[in-house]
């Protein structure tokens, strides 16, 4: 008989209607400061928001039914429901990665859309769920999550401290060669919204009444942010202000968000998201690294608002600084590497434009001290008539000068890629006049009536020869990647490279791997390589872009370097201390929100030698700032051969912080240390090197 009832029982379970999934709560810490509670198919996790009040979401396990059945705030001790029935999606668009052509993983000069790619509705099945606790932090796992050729689970992160939350398909494929881009969003049968907000690309805050039969249409939006509104409240909705954007050479804004009824016509229901245009510039699109066996974070963070769309936009806008470069005192910000080609398209080509240039003025708007320009990239006369090149070159110095205030500083550069292998840049400490060509008659210098001192060079011996009679730099462009592949490698013994004219490399996040939880992980090998090879070298953070507008995705694709300067220098006295501080690592790079205004080891700074009697006990200590909570920090040092990472986990932090931090940390037979620290969006910053000696 009990047989029977037995049998009836697992009929029932496996064919009527699936049983009650069990929640696994073994790893969630009840003095956390956030509580669970399980009622039937219903799992409530509340969390600390700020101050008194508490958010509030309750996920439907039952096998049919949106995920989300609720999303609440509280305000005075009494919650507002502020949307019902949500269900997350992802759509994963999968290609193929050319792991031949170039140099594997870190190519860029792919093109994943022109190859065949196919786009999934990513499946789930709440098969199982699991509450744990990480510090400050809430997770909720659910899965499975399908797709063809990958699986895995969701995860929802409650950050507590903030109305902030992280939504992500963690999804992991066996199959090589893999590229991919994913859109997202979250979805209801029926419109929850009353109405849509977001900020033009002018600034300007625009709203649409939401209908039930809209069709959905993508947007380009300011601070790529949607804000859905209800009576109870709004949710925003965003991306990784970075991470989410793989390498581009141009910041075009491609509509990266999207609302209405079936999304790619894949996706039932009215939802709000953000998306990816598979095309990208229509150049080189090389979409994200998806290795074998990488937890790839499909993901977008949400931020519950107990009041209309407006306020809570501006909330959103907080964690990027407005999308600026915070001001940081004794520290000047930078960013390199623009091919904007003003000079060549409009001052040469007879194009009249009054006031300051477009370009200018918005570089300025983001918070930017000095801007290092990369002119003349293929369109000008680099090796002459010198004629013609001496009247490019006072062109982009008038230019320069013009555009330059006591607030601002536009400095001439180029990315000559001529006499030492692969692509480079140069920075002089004031205008030089060059021609990259030389004839056996014609001397390395001589005056010229017009324009004074004039020099010609022929090889990468007159190259160093100027570099060091100017005190210029230079460096290696995109190191390991795009048209530097096998660069600095392959001159890492010459005398250009050995000199202290070659200030070392640049970092930018190529290639893009969302299953990282940092970002341009290829440059930061490099950075750990010059130190090992026992070069005293220095890495810049660089944008290497071509197009600059108001109406670009600019931030995104943006970094900064955070120079050691106390006062702005005027281009009229040349800019030797900008030059300086970049050679002497005085500096760190950030994505900008994350700051690092000190390290030190055994009080020695970046670019210093530290003494260490005793290096078992090294005393490193740090200043953080961040506006998403952070995730970790590392102390990351080398012995010549080896690279080792301390790793300081920072899950207890909360968003909109900063802390001074003391670490004891073992640097026995090591010749050098520098510090990373990332948050939980992969925004981060990293120092230059202090080196070491007994």
């Amino acid at each position: 008989m009990k047989s029977s009832f037995l049998f009836l029982f697992l009929l029932i379970c496996g064919f009527a209607a699936p049983c009650q999934v069990t929640v696994d709560a073994k790893a969630f810490d009840k003095k956390s400061g956030a509580t669970m509670r399980i009622k039937g198919d219903a799992l409530e996790v509340n969390w600390p928001v700020g101050k008194a009040d508490q958010g509030k979401m309750i996920f439907n396990l039952a096998p049919n039914g949106p995920l989300f059945t609720s999303l609440q705030v509280s305000k005075g001790g009494k919650y507002q429901v502020v949307a019902t029935g949500l269900q997350p999606e992802f759509v994963l668009s999968v290609g193929k990665r050319d792991l031949r052509s170039q140099n594997g993983w870190n190519i860029f000069f792919d093109k994943v859309p022109n190859k065949p790619f196919q786009s999934h509705r990513v499946k789930m099945s709440k098969r199982h769920a699991a509450v744990s606790s990480q510090g400050a932090r809430t997770i909720v796992r659910i899965g499975k999550l399908e797709a063809p050729n990958f699986s895995g689970s969701l995860e929802v992160t409650f950050y507590h401290g903030s109305p902030l939350f992280n939504v992500a398909a963690v999804m992991t494929t066996t199959v090589d060669s893999t590229a991919i881009v994913y859109d997202a969003g979250l979805v209801s049968s029926k419109p929850v919204w009353s109405k849509v907000a977001w900020a033009a690309t002018d600034n300007s805050l625009q709203s649409a009444t939401v209908g039930a039969a809209d069709t959905s249409r993508n947007l380009a939006v300011k601070y790529r942010t949607l804000v859905g509104e209800t009576t109870g409240g709004s949710l925003a909705i965003f991306p990784a202000p970075h991470q989410y954007f793989y390498p581009l050479d141009e910041a075009f804004n491609l509509k990266f968000t999207w609302f209405g009824n079936n999304y790619c016509r894949l996706v039932p229901g009215y939802g709000l998201g953000i998306r990816q245009d598979l095309y990208g510039d229509r150049r080189y699109v090389p979409w994200f690294n998806a290795p074998p066996n990488t937890a790839q974070r499909l993901n977008f963070y949400c931020l519950l608002g107990q009041g209309p769309a407006g306020p809570l936009l501006e909330s959103v806008k907080q964690y990027t600084h407005q999308d600026t470069y915070a001001q940081l005192p004794g520290y000047k910000t930078m960013a390199s590497h623009f091919h904007n080609e003003y000079v060549m398209k409009v001052l040469l080509a007879g194009k009249k434009e009054t006031g300051v240039p477009e370009f200018v003025r918005v570089f300025r708007s983001l918070g930017l001290d000095i801007v290092h320009l990369g002119e003349f990239h293929y369109t000008a006369h680099p090796k002459g008539p010198d004629e013609q090149r001496l009247k490019e070159l006072d062109a982009l110095f008038e230019l320069c000068r013009n555009a330059s205030d006591e607030r601002f500083l536009l400095l001439p550069g180029e990315e000559p890629n001529e006499f030492l292998g692969g692509h480079w840049l140069e920075l002089f400490s004031k205008p030089v006049y060059w021609v990259m060509a030389r004839a056996p008659e014609v001397p390395f210098v001589h005056n010229d009536a017009k324009y004074g001192k004039v020099y010609h060079v022929g090889d990468k011996n007159d190259m160093l020869a100027l570099l060091q009679a100017e005190k210029g730099l230079a460096w290696t462009a995109h190191p390991r990647t795009k048209g530097s592949v096998g660069f600095p490698d392959k001159y890492r013994d010459e005398a250009f490279f050995q000199s202290d004219r070659f200030m070392g490399a640049a970092w930018k996040p190529i290639p893009a791997d969302l299953s990282q939880p940092r970002l341009g992980k290829r440059a930061l090998d490099l950075l750990d390589d010059l130190n090992n090879w026992g070069l005293k070298k220095t890495m810049i953070s660089e944008a290497d872009l071509f197009t600059v507008t108001p109406e670009n995705e600019m931030y995104a694709h943006l970094n900064v370097n955070y120079l050691q300067l106390p006062t702005l220098p005027k281009f009229t006295d040349g800019w030797q201390p900008v030059v300086d501080a970049m050679q002497q690592g005085k500096f760190f790079s950030s994505t900008g929100e994350v700051l690092i205004p000190s390290f030190t080891v055994n009080g020695k700074s970046t670019g210093e030698t530290a003494t260490l009697p005793n290096p078992a006990k090294a005393d490193v200590a740090f200043d953080l700032r961040w506006t998403f909570p952070m995730a970790f920090a590392e102390i990351i040092s080398g012995d010549g051969q080896q690279v080792y990472r301390q790793r300081v986990e920072l899950n207890n932090t909360t968003s909109f912080g900063q802390q001074t931090f003391r670490i004891p940390a073992n640097l026995a037979n090591r010749k050098w240390v520098r510090l990373e620290a990332w948050d939980v969006a992969a925004n981060g910053a990293f120092t230059q090197t202090i080196y070491l000696s007994k």
